[in-house]
C-alpha cells in the first residue's frame, strides 16, 4: 500500500481533503500499525482524498505534558505547528484519542488551528454519507461485542456515541461493561503511564479492566485507542481468555466487514 505523503501532494499542486495524523503508536507499534493498514484502507476504498506526513511527523508532545516536561512539549508543537501550516493543513483525523486531544484542545493557543476529527468519528460520518456499506451477515454479525471508552475520547472530549453507532451498523450484540461512558474504568496507560512502570498497588489497572471486559461475555473487546489496545490485550492474557477474546480497535471491525 502506497499512501501519498503531504510533500508529493505539495510537488503536484495539489491539496488532499484530508491529512491522516498517524502517531507514534500507529507508526510503530507493530500491533498498532494493523489499525492504520485497516484505517488508510477503509479511506481508499470509500475516495476520500488523504495524505500522511510520513517521515516529517513527529509526537505531537502529549506524553512529555502528561509527564511534566512543558519544555519538550512547547518545542516539538511548535515545530508540527510551523510544518502543518507551511502545508496549510486545514482538516486532520487520527486513530489516537491522545493525539487528537492535544491536536485539537492544545495546539490552539500555539497557533495550530485546525479541524481535528477522531477516526471513530470520521467513520461515523462516512457511514451516514453512505460511503460505507457494510456486508450482509459480515464477520460479527451476532456476535457479542463490548466497548470501551478511552479516557481521552470519552471523559476529555465528551465522545460517546459516535463510536458505538458505528459499532451498531456490524449487526452485532453490544454488551455494556458495568463501568462505561463517563463512569468508564481507564486502562491504566493515560497520563504518560504507559511509558513508565506502574506504582504499587493490589492489582495493575488493565487486568481489572480486562477482567471486566472478559466478564460481559463478549467475543470482541472494541477499542479506539492504541494504547488502549495494547493495555486491554494484557488484561485479557491475565484473565487467560487470549485464544476466546479478540481485542480489535473500530477501524479493523469496520475494514473486515466492509463490500
Amino acid at each position: 500500500m502506497h499512501i501519498k505523503t503531504m510533500a508529493e501532494y505539495a510537488a503536484n499542486g495539489e491539496t488532499p481533503e484530508v491529512l491522516f495524523w498517524v502517531g507514534c503508536a500507529g507508526s510503530f507499534d507493530q500491533r498498532a500499525q494493523k489499525i492504520t493498514r485497516a484505517f488508510a484502507t477503509i479511506l481508499e476504498k470509500v475516495g476520500v482524498r488523504f495524505a500522511i506526513l510520513g517521515k516529517e511527523e513527529s509526537c505531537t508532545g502529549d506524553p512529555a505534558r502528561r509527564a511534566g516536561n512543558e519544555f519538550i512539549f512547547q518545542m516539538m508543537a511548535q515545530n508540527n505547528i510551523q510544518l502543518l501550516n507551511m502545508y496549510e493543513v486545514k482538516k486532520i483525523v487520527t486513530a489516537c484519542p491522545h493525539c487528537f486531544n492535544t491536536l485539537k484542545n492544545e495546539y490552539p493557543t500555539l497557533g495550530g488551528n485546525y479541524e481535528v476529527i477522531h477516526h471513530t468519528t470520521f467513520l461515523q460520518s462516512l457511514i451516514d454519507e453512505g460511503k460505507i456499506k457494510m456486508q450482509e451477515g459480515g464477520t460479527f454479525k451476532g456476535k457479542k461485542i463490548t466497548y470501551h471508552d478511552s479516557c481521552y475520547l470519552g471523559r476529555a472530549n465528551n465522545i460517546y456515541e459516535a463510536p458505538r453507532k458505528v459499532l451498531e451498523t456490524l449487526d452485532a450484540e453490544l454488551v455494556e461493561m458495568k463501568r462505561c461512558k463517563s463512569k468508564g474504568l481507564c486502562c491504566g496507560a493515560g497520563g504518560a503511564q504507559m511509558f513508565k512502570e506502574e506504582e504499587k498497588g493490589a492489582t495493575r489497572i488493565n487486568f481489572e479492566r480486562g477482567h471486566e471486559a472478559v466478564a460481559t461475555g463478549a467475543a470482541v473487546i472494541a477499542t479506539n485507542c492504541p494504547f488502549c489496545m495494547t493495555m486491554l490485550t494484557d488484561g485479557v492474557k491475565d484473565a487467560g481468555k487470549e485464544e476466546s477474546v479478540k481485542v480489535l480497535d473500530i477501524a479493523e471491525l469496520i475494514a473486515e466487514s466492509m463490500k
